[in-house]
Formats: structure tokens, C-alpha cells, sequence
């Protein structure tokens, strides 16, 4: 049974998704943070459309840009910036980092290779045929991994099982510095669905209420036999591809164009136009989210950092 989450609700955790993802900056400039930072900053309408609709039994495969999405599932989310910051507090030791949350217990994984996360939802759904429950697996993908080889043989499997997978493709334009239009042979992603014999969708990534209906939908067709689905939300990332990403290839008026659509300001003015909320009650709500995102992050900064002795640990059988 899904929980009931209001419009009011999801907007609370869009923000502690954007300030969550602002809390992660601060480690890069610092190199508290190794290698790359992938945010989704402009993305949070799609993770908090999610929100609700999910046990513990149903399975969440996700990307490189994966944050939000394991706000989405319930991961705790001290454990996950211990985690990103490399602590030996964090949700996977400090092993992982940020490219590599995982969390058996909420059956939520990520993985950095683009497209890869679509089998390993794929074993998730046919495990739940085999088992003959109710769980469903669901994929996050960008629009880039949509043209890999493994999204089509698994898309493939699911339509040919009726598999109960459902595809959230965080369509943002852009595969790194390649734009979507240039890269699809079709004009949408949904399109391509009867391809694989399932449904698909598109919606506006920037509405929330919007995704929450699409999402909804698409895990009770797939809980009642009637197989996959394809979920294309459309969205724009804020910032570059990673941290460091010099973004040379979009140019500045599109990007200044495409920020103005801000999800969090769409559903702050919905909010208060429906009078569900006051403007200050819901600035009152901002303020608390960035001091306890401030205060998570000052404790995160205090903990030890893994120990070099365990460098070898979980890459050798014992």
C-alpha cells in the first residue's frame, strides 16, 4: 500500500534533495571528495515523484547521478554523505563513494557504468516473477544510456516476460556533451516502448505531480502482470556533467534560460497559488532543511576516514 504523500510533502523533499546535493559541492573544492561528483541539481522533481510508492521489497537500480534517487527509496541519508565524503561511517565504509551507494536492506543499488543498471533490475524483476510477490524493480537511467546494447537486450527480456520493471529515463538533453537530438534515431524515448511490448511515457520532469501520476501508474501495471514500462522525464541538469566539467558545449543563454525553470520554484508557486501553503511557511521549511543538512555535515566532517590497513579489504576472497 502506497503512503499518502501531498504535493506539500514532496515538496519538502525536494528540498532536502537540492541542499543535500549543495552539501556534497562543498567537498569538492576541498578534495574531501576524490575523483568525480555527478549531481542532479534541477532533477529533484523526478526523485520526490517517486517518493511513497516503494516497500523494501521493491528494488531500485541507479546511476552514476544517484543521490536524490536513494532519498527516493528511504536511504539513510547520514550514512550516504558519510559515504560520498569517503568516511568509514558511511553506508558502504568509504569504499564506495559516491558513485557506488548501496543498500541491501532497502535493495538499492548503484553503478557508474552508463546502462548497466538495467539488467541488474532486470534479475530484481524476474526474481520477483520466480518467487510470484508483488515487489517491482525499477531502473533510473539518463537519455544516454538508452542506446546502449544491455538497456535493449533487457528491455527485450522484459517485454518478451512481462516482466514488472518499470524505466525512469532522467532524460536531461544532454550524454555528457552530446545532445539527445543528435544521438536518437526516434524523437522520443517513449516512443520506442512498443518495441519491447511495454508501455510508454512521456512527462515533464519539472512537475512533480506530474511524475508521481506517470510513476504511480507505471508499478500497478507492472505489480498486475501486465509487464514494463518506460517513464521519459524530461529535465535539465543545472550544473556540468561533473564537477569540473568546463560545460563549453551548452551554450550560456540556453543554460540561463534552462535554469529559470527551477522545479523547486514551479511547486513553491503551485503550492501557494492552490493556498495549500504560505510563502513564509514554506521558507520556514527551507531554513530548517539547510540547518540540519548544515549540522549532518559538520558531524559527517568529524568522523575517520577508513583506515589504510583495511586497503585490501573486499577485494580478496578470506
Amino acid at each position: 500500500m502506497a503512503q499518502e504523500i501531498t504535493l506539500k510533502d514532496r515538496y519538502g523533499y525536494m528540498l532536502w534533495m537540492r541542499h543535500f546535493e549543495l552539501a556534497c559541492l562543498e567537498g569538492v573544492p576541498t578534495r574531501e571528495i576524490h575523483g568525480e561528483l555527478h549531481t542532479g541539481v534541477g532533477q529533484e522533481a523526478i526523485s520526490a515523484g517517486m517518493v511513497g510508492f516503494l516497500s523494501k521489497e521493491d528494488a531500485m537500480c541507479s546511476t552514476h547521478r544517484n543521490h536524490m534517487h536513494a532519498i527516493a527509496k528511504g536511504v539513510d541519508l547520514r550514512a550516504m554523505l558519510a559515504e560520498i565524503f569517503e568516511k568509514s561511517t558511511g553506508i558502504c565504509g568509504g569504499f564506495g563513494g559516491h558513485m557506488h551507494i548501496f543498500d541491501p536492506s532497502l535493495k538499492f543499488s548503484a553503478t557508474g557504468i552508463v546502462g548497466a543498471g538495467v539488467p541488474v533490475a532486470l534479475g530484481h524483476a524476474y526474481a520477483a516473477r520466480l518467487k510470484g510477490n508483488q515487489a517491482v524493480a525499477v531502473a533510473v537511467v539518463g537519455d544516454g544510456a538508452v542506446n546502449t546494447g544491455a538497456f535493449h537486450e533487457a528491455m527485450n527480456m522484459a517485454g518478451a516476460l512481462s516482466l514488472p520493471l518499470v524505466v525512469v529515463v532522467e532524460n536531461n538533453e544532454w550524454a555528457i556533451s552530446v545532445p539527445f537530438s543528435a544521438s536518437s534515431a526516434t524523437e522520443t524515448i517513449a516512443e520506442r516502448a512498443p518495441s519491447w511490448r511495454a508501455h510508454g511515457i512521456r512527462v515533464n520532469g519539472l512537475d512533480v505531480e506530474e511524475v508521481a501520476n506517470a510513476f504511480e501508474a507505471a508499478l500497478a501495471r507492472a505489480r498486475s502482470g501486465k509487464g514494463p514500462s518506460i517513464i521519459e522525464a524530461m529535465c535539465y541538469r543545472f550544473r556540468g556533467h561533473f564537477e569540473g566539467d568546463a560545460d563549453m558545449y551548452r551554450s550560456k543563454e540556453e543554460k540561463e534560460r534552462r535554469r529559470s525553470e527551477d522545479p523547486l520554484e514551479r511547486t513553491k508557486e503551485t503550492l501557494v497559488a492552490r493556498g495549500l501553503a504560505t510563502l513564509e511557511e514554506l521558507n520556514e521549511i527551507e531554513k530548517s532543511v539547510v540547518a540540519s543538512i548544515s549540522e549532518m555535515l559538520a558531524s559527517v566532517r568529524k568522523d575517520p576516514s577508513p583506515s589504510g590497513a583495511d586497503a585490501t579489504r573486499y577485494v580478496f576472497a578470506e
